[in-house]
């Protein structure tokens, strides 16, 4: 068990020190997603999503990923890797039930080359829903 932390640990750095740090353009990730969330209220954080019920994702730069299920929003700011986070990357997950959580690692592969670029640590799951 022991061995095998140490082996997931290596790994995590090893991917994290190959991310391309990308800052958030003075602000512009945290103006895309203010615009998102604009008219929505911010409800209690929760741990997990479930992965059954999310339409589609969204990565904004340097700053969080949007994850839609329905009219509901899910923002994850990542605890770890956040500035590694580009709208060109597709967001790779390995999921080990039908849910996200804020425990889990999400790669990041470059739309191009398909070469792994990095990953990031999530965080809670913020949910907002529309203003009624």
């Amino acid at each position: 068990m022991l061995i095998a932390r140490l082996f997931l640990g290596v790994a995590l750095l090893a991917t994290g020190a190959s991310a391309v740090a990308r800052p958030d353009d003075n602000g512009r990730g945290e103006a895309k997603l203010a615009k998102i969330i604009d008219g929505r209220i911010a409800g209690k954080p929760v741990d997990c999503v479930d992965l059954q019920r999310i339409d589609s994702t969204e990565i904004i730069d340097g700053t969080a990923i949007v994850y839609r299920d329905g009219n509901r929003l899910y923002v994850n700011r990542p605890r770890s890797g956040r500035e590694s986070l580009d709208s060109d990357d597709i967001l790779s997950t390995k999921a080990w039930s039908t849910q996200l959580c804020n425990i889990d690692i999400v790669r990041l592969i470059d739309r191009t080359s398909y070469f792994p670029r990095g990953s990031v640590g999530l965080g809670e799951f913020v949910p907002y829903t529309k203003h009624r």
